[in-house]
Parts: structure tokens; sequence; C-alpha cells
């Protein structure tokens, strides 16, 4: 279960204005960029990238490293697998969800357990940019000569209780979330950044059923 909290932290509003970020500015105008992000995301039909994600713990004296790649497809189907160095699968096909670990394969049905409903909801929000209009949020917004950053803060206190933060970098060129930086209360952090995109290539729906 520990690997799948460390999934929901990657698949997770009001504007306030504070300090920016190094390197950022506060959003001129967050209504055209909302408008701009809901667009895209409607253009959106697949996406699949490589991603390296680290694992920051203040009881480890080095980070965890992890290599994958993840796969999505409109409607509701997504795959996120991590290959190095080791192999974990977490697959959504429509109201299922498929969890390999170990070569054991579990299957869920989403709409009949909340946590996983939750689950599912986030993680295809995140990758959509759709994490913006969840108003389970309060989100922060800036900017820089290349990326948006989104900072959006949890506001149920189950969500306070292993979540302090989620930042999105959104790269203004195409608007697709480039990396995703998730901090817990304790100030340990999990950060993913991605590469290698494509956008609206074919992927067959095989990808998103877990033999």
């Amino acid at each position: 279960m520990k690997k799948i909290f460390s999934v929901i932290f990657f698949f997770a509003t009001i504007t306030v204005f504070a300090q920016a970020p190094k390197g950022f500015t506060n959003m001129k105008d967050t209504t055209a960029f909302k408008q701009k992000m809901e667009s895209q995301s409607k253009l959106t039909n697949t996406m699949e990238s490589d991603f390296t994600q680290e694992k920051y713990l203040s009881v480890m004296s080095e980070n965890i490293v992890s290599k994958g790649h993840f796969c999505f497809k409109k409607t509701n189907m997504l795959r996120w697998e991590y290959t190095t160095p080791y192999t974990y699968l977490i697959a959504i096909n429509k109201d299922k969800m498929f969890i390999k670990d170990n070569g054991k394969i579990n299957k869920y049905d989403i709409n009949s357990n909340k946590m996983f409903k939750s689950i599912n909801e986030m993680m295809v929000a995140t990758v959509q940019g759709n994490l913006l209009s969840n108003k389970d949020y309060k989100a922060k917004y800036y900017e820089s000569d290349k990326f948006y950053l989104i900072e959006l803060f949890p506001v149920q206190k189950a969500a306070k209780d292993f979540l302090k933060s989620i930042q999105l970098y959104i790269d203004k060129n195409d608007y697709a979330v480039v990396k995703v930086k998730m901090t817990e209360p304790s100030d340990d952090y999990t950060s993913i950044d991605f590469s290698n995109r494509k956008t609206n290539q074919p992927i067959g729906d095989e990808k998103f059923i877990v033999k």
C-alpha cells in the first residue's frame, strides 16, 4: 500500500498572493492561463512519457531514484509503470484498476472503492491539468520565462495528514506538465520529471490491460 500512496502523491481554486519561489513571479493573468489549460486538455487525446522520480527522506543519506514510463488515453485510461530499480505497475482502464507487484496482479472496481476512485480522479486530473479546478485544493500561480508554476494546497484535513503541497511545472510552449513535486507535512518530498513526451500519438487499448 505504501507504493500506492506514493503514486497518490503524484497524482493530486483560489488564487492566493504570496512571495514567489526563486526564479518566478506572480502570474499576471490566471484567468487566461486556466482557459488555455482547459483548451489544451480538450485537444489532448493521448499522452506518453518517460519519467525519473526522486524521493527525498530526511532519514536517508541519499535520495531514492527510480525510473519508468507512463501512458494516458482518453477516456480514463492510464498506465504508470516503474522499471528501474524495481518493477511496479498501476493501470487504469475506465472503471477498473490493476496493480502488478512482483508478478502478482490485483484487480479493483474503482466505483466500489472510495480510495481508488480518489486515486483515479487525482491521477487523471493531474495528467490532463484538470487538478486546477478541484475545489479540494487552493492554488497559487507563478510564472517564469519558460514555465508556469502552480502550487496546490489541500483543503480537506484527511489530505493534509499526508500531503503538504503539490507543485506543477507547466511548459509555456505546449502547456504540458513537465515536473511534479509532492511535499509531505514532514517536508520529505517526491519529485518527478518527465522526458521524451509524445502527444496525440496512437496508443493501443492493450497497453491498459495487465496480464
